[in-house]
């Protein structure tokens, strides 16, 4: 494991298809971190999982769905809710039929392809992932680093 990976605590996924990107919406209960806002699908690591082995439990835990690592790419960034560590950005491109076999776990109320534009600009996207997301889509990842390149 690299030091990239070894100061790491979580991953998140921009997953689009058509212009529009995967979301859902938080819980709303005291204690948790940014309740009721729209966020990306990702979470924390468990273990000593890799990057990208995060993000697709992640994933599978909360949508159901299985992508081959081919199809994302990824990025670290500075973690704000850890000051010091680092976490996992990934992006790729869903299917008509990924969309279509989605099945929402059970965290959050609801899930939602919701145009781009409207999670750049919405007042209760998460602040981070908001910026993120404005971000990558204006300049998309050239290539996949070496983490992303391994199968989980």
């Amino acid at each position: 494991m690299d030091n990239e990976e070894a100061a790491f605590h979580g991953a998140k996924l921009v997953l689009t298809q058509g212009g529009r990107l995967l979301t859902y919406l938080r819980d709303d209960r005291p204690g948790l971190p940014f309740p009721d806002h729209w966020d990306l699908p990702g979470g924390g690591r468990e273990g000593g999982e890799s990057p990208l082995r995060c993000a697709l439990r992640e994933l599978h835990e909360e949508f159901g769905l299985c992508l081959p690592p081919s199809r994302l790419t990824g990025r670290a960034f500075a973690s704000r809710q850890f000051p010091g560590w680092r976490s996992w950005l990934f992006a790729g491109t869903l299917t008509a039929a990924d969309v279509a076999g989605i099945r929402f776990g059970d965290e959050g109320r609801e899930w939602r392809m919701m145009p781009l534009a409207d999670f750049v600009s919405h007042p209760r996207a998460i602040p981070q992932f908001r910026d993120l997301v404005a971000e990558l889509t204006a300049s998309p990842p050239r290539s996949a680093p070496r983490a992303a390149a391994h199968p989980p």
